[in-house]
């Protein structure tokens, strides 16, 4: 143990793997010290167990109708008690982090390398390039988010897969905007000189160089975006815009709860108490990655 400890901490690693891993284990070591970071981590961990196991840890089918048994209260047979239909509310929970994970997971893949590349280029060639495509980037940016949102799911649709892909395009710009500040700080470096004397083209040093150097700013911007778009897809199937009955989303269960908030309570809270949870696990992950990866946090 203690033999891998001095090599991952070696200050003067034998090849570049074992800088990456000592990098790797430093930072891993300061966000563990971050008690809130450490919260945020618990959290999602469990929303990740939640969706790979959830046909083990549900007592229930997410599906499966009782009437007999609706709008009862939260008991041992029914942890969260039961909706209009008589399902059972903490297995649709458990069956809904599958689809909140899904939706997070498809929406940072799609709108964070988009934004990246869409800044680095922008920040990187300048001139009329940087003009336009910030120009574009503002205007997305001019409009609040979920009401973008729903006018491309307006145009598009109903149904999760049209609701990711107007989140997606709603996130994108912010990823852009940091992703162009990085390069500005380093475009006329001197390596970035000595790569286009070598005769670097321009993807290579974009792809190789500038945009390595952007993504740990984008990954944290990532990671706490993520409750705004976990707010976002909620919003949009509250509205349903988004997953379809009778899939288990959180937004559209807080949508069909709110016809009995005054007596049935449950129905719409325990759904929202999710929400929020998973919210704030994203942001105090996010917070405690800024600490890490930014350097003038560090230093302060």
């Amino acid at each position: 143990m203690t033999t891998a400890k001095n090599w991952l901490l070696d200050q003067s690693p034998n090849s570049k793997f074992q800088a990456s891993m000592g990098s790797s284990y430093r930072m891993m070591r300061q966000l563990v010290r971050n008690p809130l970071a450490v919260i945020g981590m618990l959290i999602l961990l469990t929303l990740v167990l939640a969706a790979i196991f959830a046909p083990l840890i549900a007592p229930h089918s997410p599906m499966g109708q009782d009437l007999g048994a609706r709008l009862l209260p939260p008991s041992a047979e029914n942890w969260m008690g039961t909706d209009e239909l008589g399902r059972d509310i903490f297995s649709r929970i458990i069956y809904g982090a599958r689809i909140t994970l899904a939706i997070v997971a498809l929406v940072a893949v799609i709108s964070a390398p988009l934004g990246l590349l869409i800044g680095a280029i922008s920040g990187y060639f300048g001139g009329w390039v940087d003009k336009v495509l910030m120009g574009i980037t503002d205007v997305f940016l001019s409009m609040p988010k979920l009401i973008l949102a729903l006018a491309f799911v307006a145009a598009l649709g109903p149904g999760i897969e049209n609701a990711i892909i107007a989140i997606a395009i709603t996130s994108w710009p912010a990823y852009a905007r940091i992703s162009r500040a990085e390069t500005l700080t380093f475009r006329n470096s001197e390596f970035i000189s000595a790569m286009r004397l070598l005769g670097a083209s321009h993807t290579r040093i974009i792809t190789r160089h500038i945009l390595p150097l952007c993504t740990s700013s984008v990954i944290v911007r990532v990671t706490l975006d993520m409750a705004g778009i976990i707010l976002t897809a909620a919003g949009l199937g509250f509205l349903g815009l988004g997953a379809q009955p009778p899939l288990p989303e959180w937004g559209a269960m807080i949508s069909r709860g709110r016809t009995f908030i005054l007596d049935q309570w449950w129905v719409a809270t325990m759904p929202g108490f999710a929400i929020i949870l998973v919210s704030l696990g994203f942001c105090f992950l996010g917070d405690g990655l800024r600490d890490v990866l930014d350097p003038k946090q560090r230093g302060s």
